[in-house]
C-alpha cells in the first residue's frame, strides 16, 4: 500500500515537472476564437461564448500543469471582471447595440474583437506564466480564493501593461556587421521590423505589470 502511495505521488511530481507549455501557436488559436466571439450577430450570445472560452482555455492551462481548477475558481477565470459579478442580460444587451453602431456607423468595428482577442491572450499567456514562475502552493487544485487573486493580478496588469511608466526589459537585439541597404529600404524595414514587433513587446509588458502585482 505505501509504494503504490509512494508511485502515485511520484507520478503526480513527473506530470507537475514535465509539463507541456501551452505554446504560442495554441494560445494564438484560443485569441482567435476569442476575437470570433466579438462578432457574432446575436445579442447575448457573445458574452455565453466568450465564458466558455475563457474556462474552457483556464482548464487547459492548469491541465498542461498537471492541475485542476474547482468550478467556483473556474468561474472566476470565465467572467469579464475578476469580481466574477454577472452584468445581466440588459448590460449585455447595450453592449451589443453599441459594438452595432460602432460597426455601422464608423471604423472602429474591429475595436470590439481586437480587444476580446487581447483578453484571451491575456488571460491565458499569464495564467500559465503565474503557474510556472510564481505558484507556491503544494495542492493540485486551485480553488476560489487562489483562482480570485490570480485573476485579479491578470486584470491589473492588462491595464499597468500600456502605463508610460512601466519598466520592461528591452529584448535582445543584435546589428548587422554591415547595413548594405539603401536609405529607402532602410525605412521602410523599419516600419515593417517594428510593426512586427509589437506582439512581443506587448507580451514583456504584460509580463513586467504581472511581475509586479502577483506577488501581492
Amino acid at each position: 500500500m505505501t509504494m503504490d502511495r509512494d508511485a502515485k505521488d511520484e507520478s503526480v511530481a513527473v506530470r507537475l515537472v514535465s509539463t507541456d507549455a501551452l505554446g504560442t501557436g495554441r494560445l494564438g488559436i484560443y485569441a482567435a476564437l476569442g476575437a470570433a466571439t466579438g462578432i457574432v450577430p446575436f445579442p447575448w450570445i457573445p458574452g455565453a461564448l466568450a465564458r466558455r472560452l475563457r474556462g474552457a482555455l483556464a482548464q487547459d492551462v492548469c491541465a498542461r500543469h498537471g492541475l485542476s481548477l474547482t468550478a467556483e475558481a473556474r468561474g472566476i477565470f470565465c467572467e469579464p471582471a475578476a469580481s466574477g459579478a454577472d452584468h445581466g442580460m440588459w448590460s449585455q444587451a447595450v453592449r451589443y447595440a453599441s459594438r452595432k453602431l460602432l460597426s455601422r456607423f464608423t471604423p472602429l468595428g474591429f475595436l470590439p474583437p481586437l480587444r476580446s482577442a487581447a483578453h484571451t491572450f491575456a488571460l491565458g499567456h499569464l495564467l500559465n506564466r503565474y503557474i510556472e514562475s510564481w505558484r507556491t502552493e503544494r495542492s493540485v487544485r486551485i480553488d476560489l480564493e487562489e483562482a480570485t487573486r490570480v485573476r485579479r493580478a491578470i486584470d491589473t496588469a492588462v491595464l499597468s501593461a500600456i502605463n508610460a511608466e512601466l519598466k520592461a526589459e528591452n529584448a535582445p537585439r543584435l546589428s548587422p556587421a554591415e547595413d548594405l541597404r539603401d536609405p529607402t529600404t532602410q525605412l521602410l524595414d523599419g516600419v515593417i521590423i517594428a510593426t512586427a514587433g509589437v506582439p512581443d513587446w506587448l507580451v514583456r509588458r504584460l509580463n513586467a505589470a504581472f511581475d509586479q502585482c502577483i506577488p501581492g
